[in-house]
């Protein structure tokens, strides 16, 4: 990409105002000066402590929990307005924010400074100990509307009025949630300050490195002057850029103000090349080997090393990335498009021989964790070389200046997963108290009788619902708690029961009515928000499909299959990607009619299927219709 579209794209677009409109983290307020440099100091004092709490502290678990959890909440009241509209004028904090910031602090600090005294009181908890718990659930409550909003509230809510009405007392509901690690400090938050908050602080790290031009330009070289090239360049940024992103509309507005201003320029329709942003922003989050917060926390539930999630995600995101590919290789030989002119793209070879020690961080990353240090050693090792690296090239240099932003941005980015985390442990911890999840057990089995696609099809609808208001990370623990054990009471491995939650909790951000990933990129397109979302769905389609072959036969997550096996499923996966695609598109050689759309659609649903009947019938489908539309475009051709 020449650096004069770069340049252009980005003066039309304000990438701040888009993420404080569709992305709820953003709405932080602003600091100059010296209240800037404190509050900077503050984000970086938090992020070291991450650090020394992995490498050199090693408090009890509850104690950590508490203190990070404390640091949390004083760190989001000096930073979030009390609304989205609130006066966020620089230098001014308002006394209740200060105030809330302390106090909300104090009560987590309170468990950690007391722990071993609250802990021998066991369900015995004190008069002061339960003031102090309400304070800091009731603060915690604020802070996740100011972060996160009031859907998830209202989810745990729901849940908390549930075990009141099955006769627990307060006394009872307030030990499990606030002094238990079945409640706030539970899983869903341990993960989260022991593996997320490293891994978002190497995210942040890697983007001080500039390292995400690099995948834009690498993107550009391998792709940019194919057919519809932007379009595709858009799907290969997002894939990169979301091995450290980590949110799906940061990852749409991010590479979308460079990428959907250029697809609009060479003929894609603006909900188009919305879409396309959008809905391969969205799969960054199950791109290994860095994928969303929920993959930790995936690992940690399941019992799972992070390595393993990895590893059987890797089919399904080829899948889903190569669907969204095909669709607009299809569109752009609908539309008749052109790639860009090769003298304006950068050079493959000589950008990895230039800028490639940019992907050192990530290789070392994988290396690591495959040879069997933890995923929060790993991260502190990718972190480390990525400041080795970056001081090969001026332009990718960590300054001081830089190692400062990067451990700000770190600590930043954390607070609305380690809200939503503690918000989610309230979920865990009433579902742990009452036994909710085995009469939900009863509840599904009996609606879907017994029929596993009915069961899956019913958690879909729920992961999406649920995920259209509420965070990815705390989506996929609230159903990871609910929904997971019951397709995994039905026969569906664990692992493939908590990927296919994890899957519908993410598309949650392109299916409409809300779409936060499509409508930040129709606000960049300047397209209809509603065709974005429905357009960004029928790219997506794999992601829908996916999950429920996998669900049924875990070989394409390479459980219980073979080394032959996975390559057979590999290639007619591949190739069973491309008729769902054309079916969708109308176009593979030529134009589709209907007859050829559903004969090849079905033949690609076949190829997609793990399994040798449904391999052959897939073959003869897709072979059918490419081979009638060969000798049709010949004879196209020949008359012309």
């Amino acid at each position: 990409m020449s650096n004069l579209t770069t340049e252009n794209t980005h003066e039309e677009i304000n990438i701040e105002e888009l993420m404080s409109e569709f992305d709820r983290d953003s709405n932080t307020r602003h600091f100059t000066g010296m209240y800037k440099h404190c509050i900077t100091g503050l984000l970086v004092g938090f992020a070291l402590l991450i650090f020394a709490m992995t490498l050199f502290i090693t408090p009890p678990e509850q104690v950590r929990r508490s203190i990070f959890l404390g640091c949390i909440i004083f760190i989001v009241f000096l930073l979030y307005p009390v609304t989205k509209k609130s006066n966020k004028r620089v230098n001014y904090i308002p006394i209740y924010d200060i105030i809330l910031a302390v106090v909300g602090a104090a009560a987590y600090f309170y468990f950690a400074i007391n722990f071993e005294a609250i802990v021998n009181r066991a369900i015995m908890i004190n008069n002061t100990d339960k003031i102090v718990a309400i304070i800091g659930i009731v603060i915690l409550v604020e802070a996740c509307r100011r972060v996160s909003g009031i859907p998830i509230l209202i989810v745990a809510g729901l849940f908390v009025g549930y075990a009141f009405t099955q006769g627990y007392s307060l006394h009872r509901v307030i030990h499990q949630l606030y002094y238990t690690t079945n409640g706030i400090i539970g899983t869903p938050l341990g993960v989260c300050a022991t593996f997320i908050a490293l891994f978002i602080s190497l995210g942040s790290f890697l983007e001080q490195t500039n390292i995400g031009m690099f995948f834009i330009d690498l993107a550009n070289s391998i792709a940019g002057s194919a057919t519809g090239g932007p379009a595709k360049v858009a799907v290969i940024t997002s894939a990169f850029e979301g091995m450290y992103s980590g949110s799906s509309v940061a990852n749409t507005v991010g590479s979308g103000s460079i990428t959907i201003p250029i697809m609009k320029d060479i003929g894609y329709k603006p909900e188009f090349a919305a879409a396309v942003e959008a809905a391969a922003s969205t799969g960054g989050q199950i791109m290994p080997p860095i994928m969303g917060a929920a993959a930790f926390l995936m690992a940690e539930i399941t019992n799972t090393p992070y390595s393993t999630i990895v590893t059987i995600a890797i089919l399904p995101a080829i899948l889903y990335f190569t669907g969204i590919f095909l669709m607009i290789h299809f569109e752009a030989k609908k539309l008749g498009l052109k790639g860009l002119p090769k003298d304006t793209l950068p050079n493959f070879f000589k950008l990895i021989i230039t800028k490639g020690y940019l992907l050192l961080p990530i290789v070392v990353l994988v290396v690591l964790m495959n040879i069997g240090y933890t995923p929060a050693y790993a991260a502190c090792f990718a972190i480390l070389t990525s400041i080795i690296v970056s001081m090969f090239n001026k332009d990718t240099r960590l300054t001081p200046s830089k190692l400062i932003d990067a451990l700000a941005g770190g600590t930043k980015n954390t607070l609305s997963v380690a809200v939503a985390c503690a918000i989610s442990g309230v979920v865990v911890g009433i579902v742990t108290l009452t036994g909710l999840g085995q009469t939900l057990v009863g509840i599904l089995m009996g609606v879907a009788e017994n029929s596993i696609f009915l069961a899956l099809f019913f958690t879909m609808i729920a992961c999406i619902v649920i995920g259209m208001g509420i965070p990815t990370t705390a989506t996929y623990v609230i159903m990871a708690t609910v929904t997971a054990p019951i397709l995994v009471k039905m026969g569906i491995p664990t692992l493939a029961a908590h990927m296919f939650v994890f899957y519908f909790g993410i598309v949650a951000d392109i299916t409409p009515p809300v779409a936060l990933a499509a409508y930040a990129g129709a606000a960049i397109a300047k397209s209809n928000p509603l065709k974005t979302g429905a357009t960004a769905t029928r790219l997506a389609i794999t992601a829908f499909i996916i999950p429920y072959i996998f669900a049924m036969n875990p070989a394409m997550l390479f459980i219980d299959t073979t080394f032959l096996e996975v390559v057979q499923i590999v290639i007619t996966s591949i190739i069973g990607t491309t008729g769902v695609a054309v079916a969708m598109e109308g176009y593979g050689l030529a134009p589709a009619g209907w007859l050829e759309r559903i004969i090849i659609g079905v033949g690609g649903l076949m190829l997609v299927w793990p399994g040798n009947l449904t391999d052959v019938i897939g073959c003869v489908c897709v072979g059918v219709v490419f081979a009638y539309q060969y000798i049709k475009l010949k004879k196209t051709k020949e008359t012309a």
